[in-house]
């Protein structure tokens, strides 16, 4: 949205009409140019580990089939880990910025890479977007 209305006030500033159906053409048809998805929250669970090598030991895990829950059970340092890693909604700003950063960047049913935090390392999986 902020390119948007940043395209705008340039062809104010060097007096080019711009319409409305021509911006929205150039949104449809360059659908990078701007983020139209606006996501508020996300329902996430995490692993919890001291060491990067920890983290991508269970990240390959993962990746070969294994269950994120089980392992978040098995290894996290978390007390999420009683539940899965899961650590229920939230919204923007609640997190630890990288944490919240690689939660929101994240599809449904994906796990990031390892993410660290003055915690340690975490393997995000999020499990809903709204």
């Amino acid at each position: 949205m902020k390119k948007i209305i940043s395209a705008i006030i340039i062809c104010l500033l060097v007096q080019t009409t711009v319409t409305a159906k021509e911006i929205y053409r150039s949104i449809e048809e360059k659908p990078s140019f701007v983020k139209l998805e606006s996501v508020k929250q996300v329902s996430a669970g995490h692993i919890l580990v001291d060491t990067y090598d920890e983290a991508m030991a269970l990240k390959k895990r993962i990746d070969d089939g294994e269950s994120f829950e089980r392992l978040a059970a098995k290894y996290s340092k978390c007390p999420s880990g009683q539940r899965g890693g899961a650590l229920g909604s939230f919204g923007r700003g609640v997190m630890v910025k990288p944490f919240e950063n690689a939660a929101f960047n994240l599809q449904v049913g994906e796990v990031s890479e390892p993410v660290k935090t003055d915690f340690g390392w975490h393997l995000i999986k999020v499990y809903n977007r709204g």
